[in-house]
């Protein structure tokens, strides 16, 4: 296995409350010329947990950052209009911190964080994932 420790989350950047599968992701993400989904887990609207990359395999998911991370992507993260919006459903919030919490016990996870963490320029996951689940890292997100 390779050495984790860091979880990186993540929103598909589409409107609330559409629906999309990992196969949709899959898709897009190979039509970008990548070899998979980018993503190892990935939480639809109703709170279900999918898997997506194998957690064993390097993920594509933030540039630079891919050899030591898990990353995990919420479906929605933007208005209607495609504007930056946490469109987390009640579902979504609470699935999200269980995997989370559930990634952070079996591997020596040192680092929470939000894509924009590591990209300014982005708004990705649509809220302040380092800060929310700050609690669940010792000592908090590094």
């Amino acid at each position: 296995m390779r050495p984790i420790h860091t979880l990186v989350v993540h929103c598909t950047a589409t409107p609330e409350n559409r629906p999309h599968t990992v196969e949709d992701i899959r898709r897009w993400h190979k039509q970008q010329g990548w070899s998979d989904i980018g993503y190892h887990y990935v939480i639809y609207l109703d709170g279900t947990v999918h898997a997506g990359r194998p957690v064993n395999q390097i993920g594509a998911h933030v540039a630079g950052k891919n050899s030591g991370s898990i990353g995990v992507v919420y479906v929605g993260g933007c208005d209607t209009n495609m504007k930056p919006k946490d469109t987390r459903t009640p579902a979504q919030k609470t699935a999200l911190r269980q995997l989370l919490s559930d990634l952070v016990n079996k591997y020596d996870i040192k680092t929470l964080v939000g894509h924009r963490d590591f990209d300014p320029k982005k708004a990705c996951p649509s809220f302040d994932a380092k800060r929310e689940y700050a609690d669940l890292i010792k000592g908090g997100s590094k």
